[in-house]
């Protein structure tokens, strides 16, 4: 048995575009079988994250995140992604868990861009500066060349160490006049209370949201909500369990059917915006797609040459 152990540096032979493009066609197959758990220790969390599609395979993904790490010196989010053969149930590889997060993370985000934001966007604010921001950096900066991009962080010295890194983007001091400026708000921070206002949105923009990942945790508040036309990458992994949506459809601000679409409705046309629109796209980060990331990972660096 040939177990492929793929490191970090990997990224080096991975695309953004060509990502979203496995996206789309692991939508195609069959509906992923998913299975998730969720254990607490105040505000740190283990994430088990399976999935299996019938024809790709199986994944299974453990997470850690520690919000105190950083202060210890240690990154927040640490773990092991597992990817199994279809047929055997075999161990095909064990992919670097950083590797299969920034991909994952941000190429979901990007998927959501692709769809729904308007191709001639200008202007993007990144909220939020941590690790997930800096990817979603590269991420948007690729689909986006001619674009210009802000960050805002609740701690500005973080926004600032972006900029030297990214010299190109720029630091936003006011989140409210920010927000009302930008094409497209991408946020991810680790807030449990909304930060962005329904109020502050323009017609035409794109929201993406991927900090919150647990039930007590928000990034957008009821108005953002009720005025957007509201996507996610999969409603079985986000519609109850995280806060972003399982808090508003508890008391009854949305329904399930305001959703209008999941990645599984991309093929049945559901992805459409007027130039009006506003769109709220969730990124639920499932492990359906760490199994997708991951088997195109596996593709990229068995073809390295």
């Amino acid at each position: 048995m040939n177990i492929e152990f793929i490191p970090f540096e990997a990224g080096d032979l991975l695309d953004w575009t060509a990502l979203t493009d496995a996206f789309i066609e692991g939508h195609t197959r069959p509906r992923a079988e998913i299975g998730d758990t969720f254990l607490y220790r105040g505000h740190d969390t283990l994430l088990s994250r399976s999935a299996w599609i019938d024809g790709m395979g199986i994944a299974v993904k453990s997470a850690t995140i520690f919000p105190g790490n950083p202060a210890r010196g240690t990154p927040m989010i640490n773990g092991a992604v597992n990817l199994y053969a279809d047929v055997e149930g075999t161990l095909d590889a064990v992919v670097d868990f950083h590797l299969v997060t920034k991909w994952k993370t941000a190429g979901d985000s990007l998927l959501g861009a692709r769809l729904l934001a308007r191709p001639d966007s200008e202007c993007i604010l990144i909220v939020g500066a941590g690790t997930v921001a800096r990817s979603l950096r590269e991420a948007y900066g690729a689909l986006f060349p001619k674009a210009r991009f802000m960050v805002w962080n609740r701690t500005p010295a973080g926004a600032e160490k972006m900029a030297t890194t990214y010299p190109d983007t720029i630091v936003a001091t006011d989140l409210e006049t920010a927000v009302r400026s930008a094409d497209i708000v991408t946020s991810a921070t680790m807030s449990r209370e909304p930060i962005i206002r329904g109020d502050w949105l323009q017609p035409g923009q794109h929201i993406d949201l991927i900090g919150a990942f647990r039930s007590d945790m928000r990034e957008a508040d009821d108005t953002a909500l009720k005025r957007a036309r509201l996507f996610m990458d999969s409603r079985d992994t986000v519609l109850e369990h995280i806060g972003e949506f399982k808090t508003p459809l508890a008391e009854g601000v949305i329904t399930p059917d305001d959703v209008v679409g999941d990645f599984y409705d991309i093929a049945a046309g559901a992805f459409r915006r007027d130039p009006g629109d506003i769109t709220l796209f969730k990124n639920g980060g499932g492990a359906h797609l760490d199994l997708m990331t991951s088997r195109y990972i596996l593709d990229a660096w068995r073809g390295r040459g």
